[in-house]
């Protein structure tokens, strides 16, 4: 176990991936998903991710917040490395310092606007408070908080899914193609919001993502091949 207390914050020491590989199967039939990647993202840091299809992006951001176990090397977040935790711990690691924005939303059609992004305070026994009015209103979901999930927008279920994300102040977001099912106006909207979010809090950001444009945005663009990943022309190197 981890000497590191479950409560510390995780903006602390960013995240820090070495030598990580994953692969699907067993033994001969094992199928290599990537291997060797490493690089490190500072608090408050801008990363994106790309890469082409079928590389394990997605599989990347299940492993950095231990969500996929992985084969090879580590992760740690604010200096924990997730390994070192068993199931219930690392499950309330990730409760308490990550935030996850899925591209298809995953918001619960049974709980309204408000019921969905308080979740994350729900499951960590904390009382929402003004906390989820404070993020409704500032991703622009003001007044729509008794709403259910169908009655929205794509645009508006992305910002839903931004402020769950958030609500709990993660000192790490990962964003797995938060733009892809929206039109180029709501998607920049998104990113905007993302973005000011995010650096208001202090948070770290990893965006897996397809789009150039959401990709231009980032402080260091990161690509991922199956030999491990490697700085785009112009950006500084991946550790």
């Amino acid at each position: 176990m981890s000497a590191a207390p479950l409560d510390e914050a995780a903006g602390a020491g960013g995240l820090a991936v070495r030598g990580l590989a994953k692969h699907y199967g067993q033994g001969a039939d094992a199928v290599p998903v990537f291997s060797g990647v490493g690089f490190d993202v500072a608090p408050g840091e801008f990363v994106a991710i790309v890469g082409p299809s079928g590389v394990g992006k997605s599989t990347l951001l299940n492993c950095l917040a231990g969500l996929d176990a992985w084969d090879a090397g580590s992760v740690s977040l604010a200096g924990v490395d997730l390994s070192t935790l068993d199931d219930t711990r690392r499950a309330l690691w990730r409760r308490r310092h990550v935030g996850f924005v899925f591209q298809a939303f995953h918001v619960l059609p049974h709980l309204d606007v408000a019921q969905n992004v308080a979740l994350p305070l729900m499951l960590l026994g904390q009382k929402p408070g003004s906390r989820v009015a404070e993020l409704l209103d500032a991703v622009g979901l003001q007044g729509l908080g008794n709403r259910l999930p169908q009655q929205l927008s794509g645009g508006q279920l992305q910002r839903v899914a931004i402020a769950r994300a958030l609500v709990h102040r993660p000192g790490l977001l990962l964003a797995d193609e938060p733009t892809g099912n929206l039109d180029p106006e709501t998607a920049a909207q998104v990113m905007d919001l993302l973005l000011a979010q995010t650096r208001s809090h202090g948070a770290s950001l990893v965006l897996v993502t397809h789009s150039a444009t959401a990709a231009a945005r980032a402080d260091r663009v990161l690509t991922l091949g199956r030999d491990g990943i490697a700085a785009a022309p112009g950006t500084a190197p991946a550790a």
